[in-house]
């Protein structure tokens, strides 16, 4: 029982649900089989199923996370190769993102605080589209819910991967660095590693978005936030 409790059990399980999701959707390519998502429906399963407690299988999760800020810096590879493609769009890159930033506070924010929703949830659904890291400070300075913001950003990032593509095509959106921009503003990084299998430009293009696009909502969220409840309050 011990083993099932234990760091690597947990790193391992989590590996297994991943790489059988993957198969799965190299198999089929369909878009509703996105190996995050499978991944974790598939791990939420195990858990029911077994008994095995959260706080237990997530002591080896935590090995699994510190993983993550390498992975986002070695988004910085595609970017370099990208570079000269990306400088010549500098100017309407950087409108985009700033365009982003505040459509990705205000569509979800907004939405929310007109349906009644309290401070702290309108709050932590605020950076929903920022990496997780960034979103859930973020969320703490304004007086949200951190986890809360954490499973919303990942919601979000899903979401994003699954219906972005298509969505961005039927607005006929296909320049590659337009296309990663998208995916990386709007879903940060699962929806970069989506745009990663479209081409090397959309995933150099999405991992710029990403870090644009986190620094941009921390700048601007407090202040959209400010006029979000005064807009609410004062219709």
């Amino acid at each position: 029982m011990a083993f099932f409790t234990s760091k690597a059990f947990s790193v391992f399980i989590t590996f297994l649900a991943f790489y059988g999701a993957q198969r799965l959707y190299l198999r089929f390519k369909y878009f509703w089989l996105n190996p995050v998502l499978l991944a974790i429906l598939g791990l939420m399963a195990f858990l029911r199923l077994t008994g095995l407690r959260y706080e237990d299988y997530f002591q080896g999760g935590q090995i699994i996370s510190f993983f993550l800020g390498p992975a986002v810096v070695a988004l910085g590879v595609p970017l370099y190769l990208q570079m000269e493609e990306i400088r010549k769009r500098g100017r309407a890159i950087g409108v985009s993102i700033g365009v982003a930033a505040v459509v990705g506070v205000l569509s979800a924010a907004g939405t929310a605080a007109l349906l009644g929703a309290s401070g702290p949830v309108v709050a932590s659904l605020a950076p929903k589209s920022v990496t997780t890291p960034i979103a859930m400070g973020i969320a703490e300075k304004i007086g949200g819910i951190p986890p809360l913001t954490a499973a919303i950003v990942i919601a979000t990032g899903i979401l994003g991967a699954v219906i972005g593509p298509g969505v961005l095509r039927l607005c006929g959106v296909r320049q590659p660095v337009a296309f990663g921009l998208a995916m990386g503003a709007a879903s940060h990084g699962i929806g970069t590693a989506r745009a990663v299998e479209e081409g090397e430009a959309q995933g150099a293009a999405g991992g710029l978005a990403i870090c644009l696009n986190g620094i941009a909502t921390a700048v601007v969220t407090p202040l959209l936030m400010k006029l979000v409840m005064l807009w609410v309050r004062h219709p």
